[in-house]
């Protein structure tokens, strides 16, 4: 390589450099923070992501290849990255409260959530098998320990357990998958892998190759048969790190599922088929196992489920319209989904949790202010106008009529109404209830701060969709 070509290549990483520096650097001045002193490091953090985030947006402008054509720089990474950093920001400022309530004073925790920040940020930019998996490897890594980071608690060490084991079977998988690729294309480049077996009809080989690959990838955003881990992990992690994992890894999983399955090469496989039974399956066991749920994580963890599921309809839709619909999606479900877990965040408290959903029993009495949250983010969840989240579903069914696909639409409209149940039978909770044991919610500023943000993301995208939906469309591979 070439001093010029490294030089452009440490350029068009340059987002991802600050974040793994700023991380080292913060893990050396975190073991001489009091703990009264923990604010700095929320705030030095957050600083380092800011600044990462103003030297992404100065990339924005073109597109730049780097590392010999395993990483870019270009509106797709940049979309994706600033999703990640508003998950990783947010997460943040729900976690200095919650930390202090639940005992966690390491200052690991934060320089760990930065590591799996840039890992992330790898994964959106990689355009090779091998880079992506440096980029996943870096993100689960840190998210296995911050996943089992309350040592103390026991449900919390299961789901750390329950999470590496299935993750490194889930890897084991994607790799074998690599080293079938790799054997017959000879290379690991998306763009050469299709070069490689363009004008020849699809090997079967390759395609056993494929289906291996898919099973990796979309272990990471929980779609069946490969959800197992998700419900438990949810349930057992720290609520701020459930938070982040329901986001911030859910739209790396995202962004490299779309380089990946729509390179031409796996366009021109039967994959699609595999990929169109995998979404109306995640879609059903996530709306209907959540149906019978009484607690309130656990409840969200198949919510997700079905949430991925009706991501990957965009997916099966493809072309332009079908990418720009599934970025849509994930840069509002981060909006709401962020806000809901906010909610839950905020009613822990000495010893009252919140995860039950008895917990939220008459709130809109008892809090009015935040049962009015917790109603506009759990509408938002449903696909209920004029929230955002009824647009996200809107602009994938749309993408899947235009492609023909309207057998699909109408089962995800139907599937749809089915998990609007579940939001709707937590409203009725709220609202319909006398409360039951009274509680002082968590609520700082910067608690207050994240709730009012996501509020205003869960509104105004809903006021102003096509604004958003340009912006996704602008920033589509290739675009």
């Amino acid at each position: 390589m070439t001093d010029a070509a490294l030089f452009q290549s440490i350029l068009a990483s340059l987002p991802e450099i600050v974040v793994v520096t700023g991380a080292c650097v913060l893990l050396i001045l975190g073991q001489f923070v009091r703990k009264e002193q923990e604010y700095f490091l929320v705030w030095a953090s957050v600083a380092v992501v800011l600044i990462a985030a103003i030297a992404t947006l100065m990339l924005a402008g073109e597109v730049r290849p780097a590392y010999a054509g395993m990483f870019v720089a270009d509106r797709f990474a940049v979309f994706f990255k600033l999703v990640f950093y508003l998950a990783t920001v947010l997460t943040f400022f729900l976690s200095r409260k919650y930390a202090d309530i639940e005992g966690i004073e390491s200052s690991e925790y934060y320089v760990l959530l930065l590591f799996a920040l840039s890992g992330m940020m790898i994964m959106a930019s990689a355009t090779d098998l091998l880079s992506i998996y440096v980029g996943l490897e870096l993100m689960v890594l840190c998210t296995y320990v911050l996943t089992g980071f309350m040592r103390r608690e026991r449900r919390s060490n299961e789901a750390a357990l329950k999470y590496v084991i299935l993750g490194a079977v889930s890897t084991g998988i994607f790799l074998y998958g690599v080293s079938l690729v790799y054997g017959l294309t000879g290379t690991t480049q998306l763009d050469a892998m299709a070069a490689a077996a363009s004008g020849h009809p699809v090997d079967p080989g390759l395609l056993l190759a494929v289906v291996f690959i898919v099973a990796g990838l979309v272990f990471k955003v929980g779609a069946v048969p490969f959800h197992m881990w998700l419900p438990d992990v949810y349930e057992g992690a720290p609520t701020t790190i459930t938070a982040f994992m329901s986001v911030g890894p859910k739209a790396a999983g995202f962004a490299v599922i779309l380089r990946v399955f729509l390179n031409p090469l796996f366009a021109a496989s039967d994959v699609w088929i595999i990929v169109a039974v995998l979404a109306v399956a995640t879609m059903a066991l996530g709306s209907f196992v959540a149906l019978v749920q009484d607690n309130f994580k656990r409840l969200l963890a198949y919510s997700s489920i079905a949430h991925a599921g009706f991501a990957i309809f965009g997916v099966v839709a493809g072309g332009p319209d079908g990418i720009a619909s599934v970025m849509l999606y994930l840069l509002i479900y981060s909006f709401m989904n962020l806000g809901i877990f906010g909610t839950v965040i905020m009613m822990r408290n000495a010893d009252f949790s919140g995860e039950a959903i008895e917990d939220y029993a008459g709130l809109a009495k008892s809090h009015p202010g935040l049962a009015l949250l917790m109603l506009l983010y759990l509408f938002s969840l449903a696909g209920i106008p004029p929230t955002a989240g009824f647009f996200a579903k809107f602009y994938v069914l749309v993408a899947l009529v235009e492609r023909g696909f309207v057998m699909l639409a109408v089962i995800a409209v139907l599937l749809s109404a089915v998990a609007a149940y579940f939001y709707i039978r937590i409203v009725m909770v709220i609202y319909m209830r006398e409360p039951g044991r009274v509680f002082a919610p968590a609520l700082t500023p910067l608690v207050r701060a994240t709730l009012a943000f996501t509020a205003a993301g869960t509104i105004g995208i809903g006021l102003f969709p096509s604004w958003f939906l340009r912006l996704a469309q602008h920033s589509v591979l290739g675009g």
